[in-house]
């Protein structure tokens, strides 16, 4: 099992870090059983982000753009509506408990709190069968450092290529939110999974993009050197 740490400022240049990693240090792994059995190259990951507020949140190559993540943000994962025979992140985070309001209240009432953990994962999502894929998301613990909203999230299974962007973006504007809620500012944001992936299909999409001049960068550079 090879576990990687990565080490980011913004949430463009993680996504593009993981892949690189992925890439370089992958291992294959043939899935057995999931939402899509097929050869993929993966890592153990651990992401720390240490800006996440940094604009833009997605990165200019990024297979989906700003309007696809402000769906992701306000209808997957913060609002609770949804079909029964169904489930998005907000609804598993919201009903039955309110979970995330949870968090904001606790936080408004003692900010040094260190028991606000959200769970997405639910006992009987293990039954094979009960849940035709359980959530790649399982949990996110939050905490107050330093004044600042941070938060930490595990993925059991994660698409780095497709699905990462949108993730990490979404959190980042979720406690975005729930820090104006609380009156602090948002911090850092850190992310583990054991199984952080590219699909086959997918490995000439990253090595195209590896192999383009990485313009978000240079920009991020160059604006760090502004007073």
């Amino acid at each position: 099992m090879k576990h990687v740490k990565i080490n980011t400022l913004d949430c463009p240049d993680a996504w593009r870090k993981t892949l690189r990693a992925i890439d370089e240090e992958g291992i294959i792994f043939i899935v057995g059983y999931g939402s899509e059995m097929k050869e993929t190259k993966k890592i153990n990951v651990t992401i720390e982000i240490e800006h996440p507020e940094m604009r833009p949140l997605l990165h200019e190559k990024s297979p989906n753009d700003q309007s696809y993540l402000n769906w992701y943000a306000g209808i997957y994962l913060w609002y609770p509506e949804k079909d029964a025979a169904e489930y998005t992140y907000g609804n598993r985070m919201r009903k039955p408990v309110d979970q995330l309001q949870e968090v904001i209240n606790r936080f408004k009432e003692e900010k040094m709190d260190r028991q606000c953990t959200v769970i997405v994962r639910r006992p009987e999502d293990i039954i094979k069968g009960k849940c035709k894929d359980p959530p790649c998301l399982t949990m996110i613990d939050f905490e107050i450092i330093e004044d600042k909203l941070c938060a930490t999230a595990y993925f059991r299974s994660w698409d780095a290529y497709a699905g990462l962007p949108c993730n990490i973006a979404g959190i980042q504007m979720i406690v975005e939110f729930m820090a104006r809620e609380i009156g602090v500012e948002s911090g850092k944001l850190i992310f583990h999974s054991k199984n952080c992936h590219i699909y086959q299909r997918q490995y000439k999409l990253v090595d195209e993009l590896l192999n383009v001049k990485d313009t978000h960068f240079d920009a991020m550079k160059e604006s760090m050197k502004k007073p």
